[in-house]
């Protein structure tokens, strides 16, 4: 059976706002301690200071919880980076150092990261917008680091969606072991070239 994806939630009031961040840190500290699993949403509703209830209702499963997660950092990330942007001529290397800036702000969280990271991969239909947000977010981080004039043409935006999937990919091989940091540099250095091919 597919589970289709939920309508859009009307906007949240500044209160429901500050619960919502408030779960969304719980999520992440305990994920930070003990990966995937340590995330119960029983436990997450009691140190929140939310009823169990009302917990599933910002959130419906584990895994919605832990993409909107992703979500929050990758807003933080992005905040960071529009506060202190890359610098440097060619729009392709300041793209692969902007996400390898990302990568190590991962890196110091390896078990968030893993968390999130599983979480994104078991996302059925259901979450399809939590994860579409996730990559539009990514996707926006590219932009930025080009630092367009005009609007990204249909190839940049093709170039955008090779240099995410390859972001994902790295972040997903590395947190298994199969790929070290500096392999990781090397396929997202590689895929940003794109950016400066004719």
């Amino acid at each position: 059976m597919t589970t289709s994806p939920r309508p859009a939630a009307p906007p949240l009031t500044e209160r429901q706002e500050a619960r919502r961040r408030r779960i969304l840190h719980t999520a992440a500290q305990l994920a930070s301690r003990g990966g995937f699993e340590a995330v119960q949403m029983r436990e997450v509703a009691e140190l929140a200071g939310v009823a169990l209830g009302t917990l599933y209702r910002y959130f419906p499963s584990k895994v919605h919880l832990l993409v909107a997660t992703m979500q929050d950092q990758l807003q933080l990330f992005q905040e960071q980076t529009r506060k202190h942007p890359v610098e440097g001529e060619d729009p392709g290397a300041r793209v692969a150092d902007t996400l390898m800036r990302t990568f190590r702000g991962l890196q110091r969280e390896p078990q968030l990261a893993e968390a999130m990271v599983r979480a994104l991969t078991f996302a059925d239909r259901s979450v399809s917008a939590e994860v579409d947000q996730v990559s539009r977010i990514t996707g926006q981080l590219i932009l930025d680091a080009m630092g367009l004039t005009e609007p990204p043409t249909r190839e940049q935006l093709a170039a955008v969606r090779v240099i995410e999937h390859t972001w994902h990919s790295a972040l997903v091989t590395w947190l298994s072991g199969r790929a070290s940091i500096a392999q990781v540099r090397i396929d997202l250095e590689t895929a940003c070239k794109l950016l400066t091919m004719d």
